[in-house]
């Protein structure tokens, strides 16, 4: 689907405009409370995710045997292809579960969360899935999550509450953050799928 919408504003924030680039979406020119969507920003997001997840699905599931034990990240504890759809699933799982109760009651991750732990927990809780249940499990993670973001009001976006990794901000970044943190892990799975 082609993005027709746009956004019609007048200041800019360096972090924003680096968030929107990245996802590809149209570039903000001024503060929140200044936009004036012509688009649904709803739909414009929900449709990268989707987007997104159904490239994702394509490319794991023409994965060989031999590829999915690829190693991606050797520091610390080693993370194979197959660990980083694991990873996939059970943060964006988390994150998803975290954006709903920010929506609800404001209430965000706590100062002290480390994403080492949760992530190392994760890992351990999935180490026996095959990764075709992972991959199922992705299917139904992403399909969740645009569905979660589908159902959004557009008021519900400015709703702001603490991210693990970015700080207090708005529901808006933290979708855009789930984006971003997937196409992270897609370049550095590419390096060792050449």
């Amino acid at each position: 689907m082609i993005f027709a919408g746009r956004i019609e504003t007048s200041g800019v924030h360096a972090k924003d405009i680096l968030v929107w680039k990245i996802c590809g979406f149209d570039c903000p020119r001024s503060t929140t409370a200044q936009r004036k969507i012509t688009m649904s920003e709803i739909t414009e997001l929900a449709d990268k995710l989707n987007s997104e997840g159904e490239k994702f699905y394509s490319l794991f599931a023409g994965l060989t045997d031999e590829q999915w034990m690829s190693e991606v990240y050797t520091e610390g504890e080693t993370w194979t292809i197959r660990n980083v759809l694991s990873h996939f699933v059970t943060s964006e799982r988390g994150l998803v579960r975290l954006f709903e109760r920010i929506r609800t009651t404001g209430e965000g991750a706590a100062e002290d969360f480390s994403i080492d732990r949760y992530n190392e927990a994760q890992q351990r809780k999935t180490r026996e899935l095959a990764p075709q249940e992972l991959l199922e499990q992705y299917k139904e993670v992403r399909s969740t999550s645009v569905a979660w973001v589908a159902g959004l009001k557009e008021e519900e976006l400015e709703i702001k509450g603490r991210h693990p990794f970015l700080g207090v901000t708005a529901i808006r970044d933290m979708i855009k953050m789930l984006y971003i943190h997937n196409q992270n892990h897609y370049r550095d799975m590419k390096k060792v799928l050449k």
